[in-house]
């Protein structure tokens, strides 16, 4: 068994952080087709340099919520560590090795607190709208998300509604050990039904809700 030739963790080094991330990295491609300046224009008036010390770019707030989405990372808190110590993900930030990641807690607050409601759905457009513009997106299969909405759902008020009962898997099994059992006793088998359709039932429902699709 060979030894690796040298511990190299605590080994000086000048090297470029571009050079660590792959070409083809999946940040690497957004970062080559968005453009942020829209972003500053739409938040510049939420702040001011005059008073108190100077913010945190939001534009790097906004990136560390969409490297949480892209990877699917479970929590803002767990994305903050990740890029503590993901290169790809501090070279999309524009962060060194050295700097500190803004703290979860930043994130949370500007958007909770000093972002507009509407802006993440601004960022969604705009993101969506440079995806289709540059062929990252097929738009041939869209998927819908129905999402259910109560629309006078009263709990006291059932509506009765007719079910086709399902048929049973074994039903042909349980008649015959059911007619062997009445035949022991001196009574009458049961017979098959000749219905086409199977019969019918009842069940008592709540009114019904509406779907609302949207994208």
């Amino acid at each position: 068994m060979e030894k690796h030739a040298e511990d190299a963790r605590r080994k000086a080094m000048v090297i470029d952080i571009d050079m660590l991330v792959p070409k083809d990295h999946l940040l690497r491609k957004i970062e080559k087709v968005m453009d942020y300046d829209w972003l500053y224009e739409r938040l510049n008036p939420l702040y001011n340099d005059k008073v108190g010390r100077p913010g945190t770019d939001p534009v790097v707030l906004i990136k560390m919520v969409l490297i949480q989405h892209l990877f699917g990372i479970p929590s803002l808190r767990q994305t903050w560590r990740e890029c503590d110590v993901n290169v790809a993900y501090r070279w999309f930030l524009g962060y060194d090795l050295l700097e500190h990641i803004p703290h979860f807690a930043t994130v949370s607050y500007a958007f909770c607190n000093r972002f507009p409601a509407e802006l993440s759905v601004e960022i969604f457009d705009h993101i969506l709208n440079k995806a289709l513009n540059n062929r990252m997106v097929d738009p041939s299969v869209v998927f819908i998300d129905g999402t259910h909405i109560k629309a006078s759902a009263n709990k006291k008020k059932f509506q009765k509604e007719q079910v086709n009962k399902a048929a049973k898997v074994y039903d042909e099994v349980l008649r015959k050990e059911v007619n062997e059992e009445r035949a022991k006793l001196g009574k009458k088998e049961i017979e098959d039904k000749d219905d086409d359709e199977p019969p019918k039932g009842e069940k008592r429902c709540l009114p019904q809700t509406r779907t609302v699709e949207c994208l």
